[in-house]
């Protein structure tokens, strides 16, 4: 096996290269994965453009990346050699297992976490990484590595609608219909709601999102959805946009929940009269927790769709023009091959 690899590297803000590295030594427990297919998430696009989000600031060169799949090609000591071979789907993170975070079953609120293209912590634009074994999610082979790349954000879907309580029967409204506003669809249908509105400005977005489980979308420019759609048992933030989150707020009914998913300002003006007269529970999630065994029984039982969300394919060269596809409305999921995209 080589002991080099290509890297793609953000150097700063939009400054991108492409360097040769040592494939990393495989520690006890890991695993050493060679990287078929990884998604482009909109916080690598915001790392790219913006340098940071939050608190989390690129202050030396950092490999994005975090939505994964790959081959097992090497294992760490304690590690069953018989997994060399596997196909896999990647938990881009690492949690220290031992805080109180983690030991009530919440590790990713780890505050000791280390997580694929969270400064400093490089990502997957390489050609190999290396995660704990556990992280190493076997792919049947009816699921392509491009959904198991995508595994991860139908993690936060899957994570959106746990907390939003959706069961059989339940109506939800998603504000955003970009890649993780129609996950989050895909994965309120695949949990049993029969009522599923999708708001979203762009009209091709919102025409999109009728084929990935939307029972039916608005115009939010149109639409009032705080006074004209019928009240919602649950409400998703997939924007980010503070006008969205308070109005999708307002469109809960009584003992409802809002969960709010993207990424948007640190601090927003929201309708508190409305949550307390209502009960409305207003939460956020930050990653999952052990949500791949679900998200792989929903993509091998058909239930979710992941593979049509791929509208682009780029190699390790051009990963500039894979951060840069959000521009493009007809864009949804953009994919890079570290080792060459498929023709």
């Amino acid at each position: 096996m080589t002991s080099t690899q290509r890297v793609s590297v953000l150097l700063g803000t939009q400054d991108l290269t492409v360097e040769d590295r040592p494939v990393p030594a495989v520690d006890p427990g890991d695993v050493l994965v060679r990287v078929a297919a990884v998604g482009v998430c909109g916080s690598d696009v915001h790392y790219y453009r913006h340098g940071r989000i939050g608190d989390f600031v690129v202050e030396e060169p950092l490999v994005l990346g975090h939505e994964l799949s790959g081959t097992i090609t090497a294992v760490g000591e304690g590690v069953d050699p018989s997994r060399v071979g596997e196909r896999v789907a990647i938990e881009p993170q690492r949690p220290c297992h031992r805080c109180a975070q983690c030991l009530a079953g919440r590790y990713n609120l780890c505050p000791n976490m280390r997580f694929y293209a969270t400064p400093p912590v490089d990502g997957a634009f390489a050609e190999f990484v290396t995660i704990e074994s556990e992280f190493a999610h076997t792919l049947p082979d009816s699921v392509s590595f491009e959904a198991g790349a995508l595994l991860e954000p139908l993690s936060v879907g899957i994570a959106a609608v746990r907390k939003a309580g959706i069961v059989p029967g339940s109506s939800v409204l998603i504000a955003g219909a970009g890649p993780i506003g129609i996950i989050c669809a895909q994965a309120a249908r695949a949990f049993g709601a029969s009522r599923i509105v999708i708001s979203d400005l762009v009209p091709e977005r919102r025409e999109r999102a009728l084929s990935f489980g939307a029972t039916e979308t608005v115009d939010p420019t149109v639409t009032d959805v705080t006074s004209d759609i019928a009240p919602v048992d649950a409400f998703i933030d997939a924007s980010g946009a503070p006008r969205a989150v308070s109005d999708g707020i307002k469109a809960v009914g009584p003992a409802g929940a809002a969960v709010l998913v993207g990424l948007g300002n640190s601090e927003m003006t929201l309708p508190v009269e409305h949550i307390q007269n209502l009960e409305v529970t207003v939460t956020g999630i930050f990653r999952y927790t052990n949500t791949w065994p679900v998200a792989i029984e929903l993509v091998a039982s058909g239930q979710v769709d992941l593979d049509s969300l791929v509208t682009g394919r780029f190699g390790l060269d051009d990963v500039r023009e894979a951060l840069e596809s959000d521009t493009d409305p007809e864009s949804l999921k953009s994919v890079v091959y570290p080792g060459g995209a498929p023709r």
